[in-house]
Order: C-alpha cells, then sequence, then structure tokens
C-alpha cells in the first residue's frame, strides 16, 4: 500500500470534536488505499500549560525531566486519535517516540533526529494495521531518556517520517488553509499560493513566516518531501492548500514570491571598535557561545584604525548579547567605546527565486519605502531574498507598500 503522512496541529485536536473530525479525514485517506502515518501536537495549549508547570516547580530545570514531561502532551493526543479511529472501525494504533524509535541526538528540548527504523510499524501495517498515529514532537537519546525536538517539531517530524517511509506526500493540517504571498492580517491583498518552492518556503520560515517550522522545510527540501499545507476547518479536494515542492515542478510564478517580517528584532552597534584582523571573530564568537542567534551584520568604513560594528537579532536575546560583549572587554579580548542596542525596530523581507534571473528587484524595494518615508537602518541580501531592518512603527506600512509594488495581488 502506498503510504501517506498526516499532520494535525494543535489546534486541529485541540477538543474532542476536533479529534473526530481530524480522524474523519483520515479514513477517508484509508478508504482511498493508503496506509496512514498520522502525526499529531499535544492539544492547543497544552504544551504551554505543561512548560509553565515546569518552571514553576524548577525555575532552573534539569531538561531531562522537562522533556519528559512536555512532551506528554502528544501521548494524551495520540491515545485519543487511536481510539477515536477504532471507533470508526478502522484499525490504528498509538506510538510514542521510544516505541517506533525515533532516535535523535541527546540535546534535550532541542535534539534533532538522527534515525528512524521502519521496521516496526511497516510490520504492524503488514499484520493488518492502517494507521499509526505517532506521538509528534519527540524521541529517545542515546541514553533512552525521552527527548523533544524544540517547539514546532511535530512539523519535523512528519517530514522526517514521510522521508523515511517514502511517503507519496506529507499534508500538514493547520489553522490557516496554506501559504500566503504576506499575512493576511496585515494586508487582505494577500494571495494564497497555490504551490511555492522549497527554498522560497525556508526563507519565508527563517524570516518570520509561521506556517512552518524551518527544520522541517530543510528535511523536505534535502529529501525531496512533497509537502502540502491545509486547513483541517475546511473540506479540501486533492488541489486543496499550498504545494510546497521542487522548484521545477512549479511552471510559473511571480518575481517575488512573497513578503515576511519579523516583529521582534533588535539593533546592536558596537561603538568604536579596533580595526584589526580577527575583530570579527572576537566579537561573533562570545555571541556564539552565549546562544545569540546573529542574523544581519554590517562594519563600517574604519576611520584612523576604530570602526563600528553593527548587528541584529532578537529581542529577547539582547541582555545575553551584552552580557556576552561585557565580559569580553572586561577579558580584553575586545575594546569598544559602547554598546547601543535599539530594540524598536523590526525585519521587513522579500523573498522568490525569480530573483536570481531579475535584475532591479532589490532597487525597487529601496524606492518603494523610500517613497513611503520609511528609513531603512539595515540590509542583508541572498540569492533570493532582500531583508532590511526598519522601525517597528512602520512595518505593517512597508509590508503593504512591498506587496503592492510587487503585484502580489496577482498570480504570476
Amino acid at each position: 500500500m502506498p503510504i501517506l503522512v498526516m499532520k494535525f496541529g494543535g489546534t486541529s485536536v485541540a477538543t474532542l470534536d476536533r479529534i473526530r473530525r481530524a480522524a474523519k479525514r483520515v479514513g477517508r485517506e484509508v478508504a482511498n488505499g493508503y496506509d496512514v502515518i498520522v502525526i499529531v501536537s499535544a492539544m492547543s495549549g497544552e504544551t504551554n500549560k505543561l512548560v509553565g508547570f515546569v518552571e514553576e516547580t524548577s525555575p532552573l530545570f534539569d531538561a531531562r525531566e522537562y522533556d519528559a514531561v512536555v512532551s506528554s502532551g502528544e501521548n494524551v493526543t495520540a491515545g485519543l486519535m487511536a481510539l477515536t479511529l477504532q471507533e470508526m472501525d478502522v484499525p490504528a494504533r498509538s506510538w510514542q517516540g521510544w516505541q517506533v524509535p525515533l532516535k535523535t541526538t541527546s540535546t534535550h528540548a532541542s535534539a534533532r533526529i538522527e534515525e528512524i527504523p521502519t521496521g516496526n510499524i511497516i510490520g504492524k501495517f503488514d499484520e493488518g494495521m492502517k494507521v499509526a498515529v505517532v506521538a509528534g514532537f519527540q524521541g529517545i537519546s542515546p541514553e533512552g531518556r525521552i527527548t523533544t525536538l524544540g517547539r514546532g517539531g511535530s512539523d519535523t517530524t512528519a517530514v522526517a517520517f514521510a522521508a523515511a517511509f517514502g511517503a507519496e506526500r506529507c499534508d500538514i493540517y493547520t489553522d490557516v488553509d496554506g501559504v500566503y504571498t504576506t499575512d493576511p492580517r496585515i494586508t487582505s491583498k494577500a494571495r494564497k499560493l497555490d504551490r511555492i518552492a522549497f527554498e522560497e518556503m525556508l526563507e519565508l520560515a527563517s524570516l518570520g513566516a509561521k506556517v512552518l517550522q524551518t527544520r522541517s522545510v530543510e528535511l523536505a527540501m534535502r529529501y525531496n518531501v512533497r509537502l502540502r499545507v491545509l486547513s483541517s476547518f475546511e473540506d479540501n479536494d486533492e488541489h486543496a492548500g499550498t504545494l510546497v515542492c521542487a522548484e521545477e515542478d512549479i511552471v510559473e510564478s511571480n518575481v517575488v514570491a512573497g513578503v515576511a517580517y519579523s516583529r521582534d528584532e533588535a539593533k546592536m552597534t558596537l561603538v568604536s571598535v579596533a580595526d584589526r584582523p580577527g575583530i570579527a571573530a572576537a566579537i561573533f564568537g562570545p555571541l556564539a557561545e552565549a546562544g545569540v542567534n546573529v542574523d544581519m551584520i554590517v562594519q563600517n568604513i574604519a576611520e584612523e584604525g576604530r570602526t563600528d560594528m553593527t548587528f541584529s537579532c532578537p529581542t529577547d536575546q539582547v541582555k545575553r548579547a551584552e552580557a556576552a560583549m561585557n565580559e569580553a572587554k572586561k577579558k580584553e579580548e575586545i575594546n569598544f567605546h559602547d554598546l547601543v542596542a535599539d530594540t524598536d525596530v523590526c525585519k521587513v523581507s522579500i523573498v522568490g527565486i525569480g530573483m536570481r534571473s531579475h535584475a532591479g528587484v532589490a532597487s525597487k524595494m529601496f524606492s518603494t519605502l523610500r517613497d513611503e518615508g520609511v528609513n531603512i537602518k539595515v540590509i542583508t541580501t541572498s540569492e533570493i531574498k532582500v531583508s532590511v531592518l526598519v522601525d517597528r512603527k512602520y512595518m505593517e506600512l512597508a509590508v503593504q507598500a512591498l506587496h503592492d509594488a510587487f503585484g502580489l495581488e496577482q498570480a504570476g
């Protein structure tokens, strides 16, 4: 039998009624001739509640026990989904990560998948099981402890299973009906995309789009897993949602596929650091060790042997970055006059594989923002994206203006 992977997020399994609705979708795919692997998240709000319990019990918690607690939400959903399917006379069984076993690294709370042996589940399919309901987000370490894959890890679980089992497709059911050209809450002109290339989706996910977890898109691209993003609240046909696929599967598309934004960005500037070989390593080495996720980097032209170094990072990592820089200064690894943090900025990005073959895209972006009176603080580019840092108060204006300028309300 061909295998289909179906993943249901927290809002899709938030109540018993929604679990029944999801189970009916699974039942339809079984009737269509598939053996189905269902990946489930915890019921909506459950993981946050469990994380709260852990933090209240032990502010400096043991990550191994954190994983033991927060992974339990998915176990509950998997059992309820399997019971619901059994009530529909669909042969189903729930599977926790260790029973598969989904083998991961030992990095608790942010483990990475190393291997998914297929023998146990394939064996049960051969015996007549039609649906394996797998608890997402969790696995087992080499030491035999429960691990979790980080927030949003159920998406990664689903793609990894699709790759391991050679699934025909991986359907991600969520509370939106696909991937849009930008956030529909910011502009009503946002358009649902029928298809989007892996690279574009990866950039959009990493730049702030919340539809899919970045690691899940990376996996899908590496193993060429066809991903479909659908709404669990609408009746879907085979062409519904958005298909995330290889670039060659897209016949025609706009130069720019979408506009992404990230609200919680900070701009940090080290004023007057020595302009010497190794200064960048002396700055960004301690930041990496402190777990600061640096994004944009700009170095000013040096004057009299001194220069300014500007970088961006998430706002919740500013204090960590300040501590790392001040510690490095104390150790005399770097010397700077001042460290200035601006936490009132945001990142706005345009993404599209068409940028590779079209000139003037960045120029059009910059002139659009100029015409709207939006000042650009930092710029970074790649082959298929341009990102700018602007004052946060201009975020919605910038997104709307760029969406209009590149005609994203119309299909390519």
